[in-house]
C-alpha cells in the first residue's frame, strides 16, 4: 500500500511515527493529514534516507536546487554544492542538470544525498531528443515516461511534472498579453511542444499513465507551474489562475488514487500578492501542500535574489506556504556558486524559521529565547552554536580586538546589556 492507502485504512506506520517525532506532532494528526492529502512524506520506497515530511502545522522546509548545464559539467563542484546545502540545512535537493551525462549525475546524487532528491524528468527527455533527433519538438511520449519511469525505478522522491499546462491555457496566454511569456523551463519546453506538434501536453492527456508509474514507487508529483508569473507585473493573472484550477483538479485526482502530490506556486510576486496566492492555493487545491519559488518581491535586485525570495518566502510562509524553494544571489545571472548556494540555504532558512515563529510552531521559538539568554550572558561561544551560520559568526569574532572579547565591538565598553545588569544590582 501507499502511503495514503496505509493512512486511510487507519494504519500508522513507522515512518510516520519517525516523521511525528521529527516534528513534534502526533502521529495520528499526521496519518490524518496524509490521509487527506495536506501532508507529503517525500521517499520514494526504495531509496534509504531519512523520510522528510512537508505541510500542514509542520516545520517549513526549504529546498535546494543544483546540477549541472551544457556550459559547465563537473560533479566534483555540484557534490560540493550539496555538502553544502546538506550541511546549512537545505531538506531537500533538485537535480536540474541539462548538461553533461545526465543520469550519471542523478545516480551520483541518489547514492551521496542524505536528504530527498527531486528532478524533473522533461529536462532529461528534452536533451536526449535534441540529442536524438535534433529538435526538442520531435520528443515522442514515449520518450517522456520512459524518462520518467528510469527516475522512479532509481530512486527519485518527488518529480516536477507540468501537467497543468494544457492547450487551453496556452490559449489564455496568448491573450493574456503578459511581458514575460512563460520563465518556466519546464513549461516552455511543453508550451514548444504543444504548439509544434498541435498536441495535448501527454503529462496532461496521460495523466493516470504518470499516476500508475508514481504509485508504484510512492514517489511524491510536485505539480508545476508553467505559467508562473517571471515579473512582478504578470503576477496572478488569468493564465497562472487557469493552470492552477487544473492543478487543484489533479491533486484531487492524485489524492483518490493514493499518490501524493503537492502544488508548485510562484515566481514573482508584489510584495501585496503574496498572501493572496497562497490562500488562492488552499483554497483551490484542497489544502494540498504549497511549494513556492521564492517569491521574489521585486525583479531589480540582481545579484541579491535571495533576499528578495527570502522577503517573500517569509510572507507566504507566514500565510501557510509549506515548501521554499530557495533563491541564490546568482539567480538570473549564472550557474551558482558553492557560496551562492550557501547564501542561498541560509536565506531560505531565515524565511522558514521566521514563519515557523510566527505560525507557532513547536520548538520555533524555544531556540530564540536560548539565544536571548546566552546573549544576555555574553556567551559568545553559546551564541555562535545557536547561529544559523555559526562559521560565519566565529570569522567575525576573530577580528574583535582581543581587549573587547567579551562584547561585540560596536559597544565596547558601553555594552548595554552589561551596563543595565550593573545598575540593576545596585540597591
Amino acid at each position: 500500500m501507499t502511503r495514503i492507502e496505509s493512512a486511510k485504512s487507519g494504519e500508522i506506520t513507522e515512518e510516520v511515527r519517525r516523521c511525528a517525532e521529527l516534528e513534534g506532532v502526533s502521529p495520528e494528526i499526521l496519518s490524518r493529514d496524509i490521509a487527506e492529502g495536506v501532508t507529503v512524506i517525500l521517499r520514494n520506497n526504495i531509496h534509504q534516507i531519512e523520510p522528510v515530511a512537508v505541510g500542514k502545522g509542520l516545520k517549513t522546509k526549504i529546498n535546494a536546487n543544483i546540477g549541472t548545464s551544457k556550459d559547465r559539467i563537473s560533479f566534483e563542484e555540484e557534490m560540493e554544492k550539496l555538502d553544502t546545502l546538506v550541511r546549512y540545512g537545505a531538506d531537500a535537493v533538485m537535480d536540474l542538470s541539462t548538461g553533461g551525462p545526465i543520469k550519471d549525475m542523478r545516480s551520483l546524487m541518489l547514492r551521496k544525498s542524505p536528504v530527498p532528491i527531486g528532478t524533473v524528468p522533461i529536462y532529461e527527455a528534452i536533451v536526449r531528443a535534441v540529442e536524438v533527433y535534433g529538435s526538442m519538438a520531435k520528443m515522442t511520449v514515449e520518450d517522456l515516461f520512459n524518462v520518467i519511469e528510469d527516475h522512479g525505478k532509481e530512486g527519485v522522491d518527488f518529480i516536477t511534472v507540468h501537467s497543468g499546462l494544457t492547450l487551453d491555457t496556452v490559449k489564455h496566454l496568448r491573450n493574456e498579453g503578459r511581458i514575460l511569456d512563460v520563465v518556466s523551463r519546464g513549461g516552455a519546453f511543453l508550451v514548444e511542444w504543444m504548439i509544434y506538434n498541435k498536441r495535448e501536453n501527454p503529462l496532461y492527456e496521460y495523466y493516470d499513465r504518470l499516476l500508475d508509474i508514481a504509485k508504484k514507487y510512492d514517489m511524491t508529483l510536485s505539480l508545476g507551474d508553467g505559467m508562473r508569473p517571471g515579473c512582478i507585473a504578470d503576477a496572478t493573472d488569468r493564465a497562472q489562475v487557469q493552470e492552477l484550477i487544473i492543478l487543484g483538479e489533479l491533486h484531487q485526482r492524485a489524492q483518490v488514487a493514493g499518490v501524493q502530490s503537492m502544488i508548485e506556486g510562484p515566481g514573482h510576486v508584489p510584495l501585496n500578492q503574496v498572501e493572496l496566492n497562497i490562500r488562492m492555493e488552499k483554497e483551490l487545491c484542497n489544502g494540498a501542500p504549497f511549494y513556492v519559488l521564492g517569491p521574489l518581491v521585486t525583479d531589480i535586485a540582481m545579484g541579491y535574489d535571495h533576499i528578495t525570495a527570502a522577503i517573500g518566502g517569509a510572507i507566504a510562509a507566514s500565510a501557510g506556504a509549506d515548501f521554499l524553494c530557495y533563491v541564490t544571489p546568482a539567480e538570473h545571472i549564472r550557474l551558482p556558486s558553492i557560496d551562492d548556494v550557501r547564501e542561498g540555504v541560509i536565506a531560505s532558512k531565515i524565511a522558514a524559521h521566521a514563519a515557523d515563529i510566527a505560525k507557532g510552531i513547536p520548538g520555533a521559538i524555544e531556540r530564540n529565547r536560548e539565544m536571548a539568554r546566552r546573549r544576555k550572558a555574553l556567551d559568545w561561544n553559546g551564541q555562535i552554536e545557536l547561529s544559523l551560520d555559526p562559521e560565519k559568526v566565529r570569522r567575525y569574532r576573530s577580528e574583535v580586538p582581543p581587549s573587547e572579547t567579551e562584547v561585540c565591538s560596536m559597544c565596547g565598553e558601553f555594552c548595554a546589556i552589561r551596563t543595565v545588569e550593573k545598575a540593576l544590582k545596585r540597591k
